[in-house]
């Protein structure tokens, strides 16, 4: 398996977000495992011929959003898309909690507004 990205230098869409979006793809879609090596910052500017900064700003966002995964020295992996949505998932859970605790509201009313907001977001 290799990782296949294609930057056109005439689209209007930066680089960076060209290269993020198609690693994003291809890790959601299961083309790159969970597990999966990616290429070093540097190697894989060289092999597109883009600047180290462009691969570092796209592999940053991926990091964040959960796609991948910096283990150290070891390298940058594809990360278990469930693992990170559920890790994002308690931060947002647990900043909310906080918010609301701050803000003076009882349990009941932070639970009530939870509530409300999921049923605007699946409906029902």
């Amino acid at each position: 398996m290799t990782l296949k990205i294609s930057v056109d230098a005439a689209s209007p869409t930066a680089p960076y977000e060209q290269l993020r979006a198609q690693i994003s793809a291809q890790a959601r879609s299961g083309r790159l495992p969970v597990g999966y090596k990616l290429p070093t910052v540097r190697g894989l500017a060289e092999d597109l011929g883009l600047a180290a900064n462009t691969v570092a700003k796209a592999y940053r966002v991926l990091e964040t959003d959960g796609v991948i995964e910096t283990r150290g020295r070891a390298g940058t992996f594809v990360a278990a898309a469930g693992d990170a949505a559920a890790r994002q998932a308690a931060t947002a859970a647990a900043a909310y909690a906080a918010e609301a605790h701050r803000l003076g509201l009882t349990r009941a009313d932070a639970e009530a507004a939870v509530a409300d907001a999921l049923r605007a977001a699946y409906g029902g």
